[in-house]
């Protein structure tokens, strides 16, 4: 049996019907990958959630590499999140007030992480086929740092393994409810995890 790639989506949120993020994942569940196979998890959103359903996950499949996906309506490209923080907003606040209503993703964990992943490599693959993206610098302080988080945490032993988070903007479907936000095609999004995972895979 390959080793396994571990990638999550979350599940709709917000009255969404979709969410982009568990929809790529989705796609790619059971395929082989450079040698490693997906096994796409799908995630509930919340902070505290979102960190036990990783950390159950991790302990199970015993992953090779980790890549957490996420929806981030309003960006205009595929955000490779370069830093979590250990800060756990609940109220999903879209400016959050730290210190006010703020728990820690992990009591008594480093203040943040920086990703594991292949982020130039990524980047340049990404470019190569002509899809917007971009280094982020912010994951927020909901559930999609929260999981960036709790996953660098638990593997912060086993270096050789990469573990990270990308956002992707709203599907090109969800516009009907977004019209001034930017937004992606499907065909494009999971052309462009395809190619992280492609990426990330080659440095398992």
């Amino acid at each position: 049996m390959p080793p396994i790639f571990l990638l999550t989506g979350f599940q709709p949120f917000r009255g969404e019907r979709i969410n982009p993020s568990w929809e790529m994942a989705r796609r790619l569940d059971t395929e082989e990958i450079g040698g490693l196979r997906i096994k796409s998890v799908r995630i509930p959103v919340g902070c505290a959630s979102a960190v036990r359903r990783i950390n159950a996950a991790i302990v199970r499949y015993r992953p090779r590499a980790i890549l957490g996906l996420g929806e981030a309506g309003g960006r205009t490209a595929i955000s490779i999140e370069k830093v979590a923080i250990n800060f756990a907003d609940e109220r999903a606040s879209s400016k959050p007030n730290f210190g006010i209503g703020m728990t820690p993703v992990i009591e008594g964990g480093p203040q943040a992480y920086f990703a594991r992943l292949p982020i130039g490599e990524i980047m340049r693959e990404l470019r190569r086929h002509g899809i917007p993206a971009q280094v982020s610098l912010s994951a927020g302080a909901y559930a999609c740092n929260a999981l960036m988080y709790a996953s660098l945490h638990l593997m912060r032993r086993r270096e050789s393994i990469p573990v990270g988070f990308i956002h992707l903007p709203y599907d090109a479907r969800q516009g009907v409810r977004h019209p001034d936000q930017a937004s992606m095609s499907a065909a494009t999004m999971e052309q462009a995890v395809r190619a992280a995972v492609a990426a990330i895979a080659r440095a398992a």
